[in-house]
This record gives structure tokens, sequence and C-alpha cells, in this order.
């Protein structure tokens, strides 16, 4: 009986899954213009939350500052990995 031939579809050749790299580049403009978005939006929101026009504006101040927040953390871990 022949013996199978091994599949060589599963693993590619070359080291690229090691030597893969992020646009750290991108991934740092975007996650900047999140922070400033999401800071700017939750500032926005909050002043209408205390001028009264909804109830709706403190839920979505709050979730503008956790973009801005991840946002935030994102660009210290792009920092980190820069390095």
């Amino acid at each position: 009986m022949p013996e199978p031939e091994p599949d060589h579809r599963r693993q590619p050749p070359g080291d690229e899954p090691r030597t893969a790299r992020s646009p750290l580049r991108l991934r740092a403009v975007l996650s900047a213009i999140a922070l400033f978005a999401g800071a700017v939006a939750a500032t926005v929101f909050a002043i209408a939350a205390v001028r009264g026009d909804g109830p709706g504006a403190w839920t979505a101040a709050a979730i503008c500052a956790v973009v801005a927040l991840t946002a935030a953390a994102d660009l210290v871990v792009i920092a980190r990995r820069a390095r």
C-alpha cells in the first residue's frame, strides 16, 4: 500500500508568521484620531447632559469616554511594541 503524500497546505513555507509585523504607524494614527474624537465627543455630550438635553446624553458621554480610554490604552501598547 503506497504512503499518502504529506499535506503541504497546512503550513506555508518560509518564516512569515514569525517575522510578520503589524502596521504600527497606521494603528497609532487611528488610535490618536479615536482618542481625540472620543474626548471631544465625551465633553460635548457631558455639557449637553449638564444643560438637561435628555437622559441619553450621559450614556453617550460615557460611551465616548470609554472609546477615548481604549484608544489611550492602545497608544500605550503601541509605544511599548515600537521600542
